[in-house]
Parts: C-alpha cells; sequence; structure tokens
C-alpha cells in the first residue's frame, strides 16, 4: 500500500504539471506546483501577469507610440515646429504639424509665440478671429512686447532721416547777400503772394536800372525835381513803394527784397508782369 500511494501521487503531480503547462500555452512557471489545488491557482494569477508583461511595449515603444497617437503641445520658449515635430517623431514633419495648426500659428510658420497649444497628429479646431486674436495676446506677452519695442524702433528710425533734413530745409530757406540772393527771396515772396515774375526777368531790369547797387538814389530826372527821387534796385519811387509794398517785407525802399517785391507788384498790375517791361516803367 505504501508503494501504490507513492506512486499514486507520482501520477497526481505529473498530470498536474502537464495541467499547468497546457494551461499556461506552454509557459515555464517559476514557482513549484505542489498539488492540484495549488497548480489551478496559480497559473491564474501568472497567466494574468505575464499576458500584461507579454503585451506591454518596451518603453521606447510606449513614448513613440504615445507621441505619435493624437495629442496636444503646449508651445515654450525656443521651441520650433520642426523642434516638435522631431520630439514627437511626427509623420510629415514640421510641414504636417503646420498645416493642421494653420489657423493658430499664422501666416509665418517661423514665429511661433509660447503658450499656444498645437494639435500634434491632429487638426486644430478652428477659433475664430477674436478668440485666436485673444489667445495670441494673453499668451505671448512677450512677444507683444517686442513687437512694441520693433514699431518704436522703426518709429525712430523713420523719425530720424526727418529731423536730419530739418537743418537741410532751414538752410533752403537762406539766401546769400548779393543781387543773386536777393532775387531768389524777392521770387520766393512773390510766389507765396501770387505776383509773376520771373529771375531773368527782374535781373534783366535791375541790371538797366540800378546796375545792382541797392542804395543808387537818382537826383536828376523829373521825379527827382517833383521831390519824389527813384531809389533802389528797381528805381522805385516812394508813393509807388508805399502803394505797392508787399506785407512780410522791410518797409525801408532801400532794402533790396522789399524794393524788388514792391517794383514787381507794381509791374505786375500796370504790365502783367515785370518780365514783359523792357525800358522806363
Amino acid at each position: 500500500m505504501p508503494a501504490q500511494g507513492k506512486h499514486r501521487r507520482t501520477q497526481s503531480i505529473a498530470l498536474s504539471r502537464r495541467i499547468a503547462a497546457v494551461t499556461t500555452g506552454g509557459a515555464v512557471l517559476a514557482l513549484p506546483v505542489l498539488g492540484a489545488a495549488t497548480a489551478v491557482a496559480a497559473p491564474s494569477h501568472s497567466i494574468a501577469a505575464e499576458r500584461t508583461v507579454a503585451q506591454a511595449p518596451a518603453s521606447g515603444q510606449a513614448n513613440s507610440a504615445a507621441k505619435a497617437a493624437p495629442s496636444t503641445h503646449s508651445v515654450v520658449a525656443g521651441e520650433s515646429l520642426a523642434k516638435i515635430a522631431r520630439a514627437y517623431s511626427l509623420s510629415g514633419g514640421w510641414e504636417k504639424l503646420y498645416e493642421d495648426n494653420l489657423k493658430i500659428v499664422g501666416e509665418n510658420p517661423d514665429l511661433i509665440h509660447p503658450g499656444i497649444t498645437l494639435a500634434v497628429g491632429a487638426k486644430a479646431a478652428e477659433k475664430s478671429g477674436t478668440e485666436a486674436d485673444d489667445a495670441s495676446r494673453k499668451s505671448a506677452p512677450a512677444a507683444g512686447r517686442s513687437a512694441e519695442a520693433d514699431r518704436a524702433d522703426r518709429s525712430e528710425r523713420e523719425a530720424a532721416p526727418v529731423a536730419q533734413a530739418a537743418p537741410a530745409a532751414e538752410e533752403a530757406t537762406t539766401y546769400t547777400n548779393d543781387l543773386d540772393g536777393w532775387i531768389k527771396e524777392a521770387l520766393a515772396v512773390m510766389a507765396e503772394r501770387g505776383i509773376p515774375g520771373t529771375y531773368e526777368g527782374i535781373h534783366r531790369n535791375i541790371m538797366r536800372e540800378s546796375s545792382g547797387d541797392p542804395n543808387v538814389v537818382n537826383n536828376w530826372d523829373s521825379n527827382a525835381a517833383a521831390g519824389t527821387p527813384s531809389k533802389g534796385l528797381l528805381q522805385v519811387i516812394d508813393p509807388t513803394f508805399e502803394a505797392y509794398h508787399v506785407p512780410g517785407t522791410s518797409t525801408n525802399s532801400f532794402d533790396p527784397v522789399a524794393n524788388i517785391t514792391a517794383a514787381s507788384n507794381y509791374a505786375a498790375d500796370r504790365y502783367g508782369s515785370i518780365d514783359n517791361v523792357n525800358g522806363p516803367y
């Protein structure tokens, strides 16, 4: 009997081991099988564990799968679309990421603001213009400040040429103290007042009347005999000078610019223009 009992235990253990082997699909168990009850319970727990281990991908594969799945990414300073696409191993690269997030990124793929949320692996939901603008302003204060700084710098750069041009404009209103400068200044005054005349017409008459000397006085003609001698560059008598004096110029008839403008104003009234005067007037 003891020998037979021992033989039966040997068969039972062998049977349990075979059942355990079949149940686990041929997997090798680390725990020893002590009896039929224990053999049934142990494989059940081990199968679940081994299936979990067998089905779980390697850590690198898990990360790759997680990154490949549709998700979102919050942009931080220093990132680019290319860098984000590489980090997620995104099929299609940065072009695909840009295409999916065109409404959020905008027209320039090289400019992404920190704080915006990008859809990775799926097209981003479109936002209304107001929402997109609000999100951009809230998420990128640094970029806003940078844009303001750029505008300020640009304004300063644009204003600089104007400031530099100011002295040139001031020089343009400064005339030489000679016959050429007097005629040019008189023409500028005449243009403001709508008095006709040209440089050539004025110069021609000055050379005939005074030879370019602003202090010349005619003491021998009929005007001088009447007590009103002709004076200055264009030999204007005092009554004529006072009647045709141009406001803004000197009241001294010997002043070259005042003399020219008054004489030209008189000639325009009587002859149409100083250019039409070719002799005593």
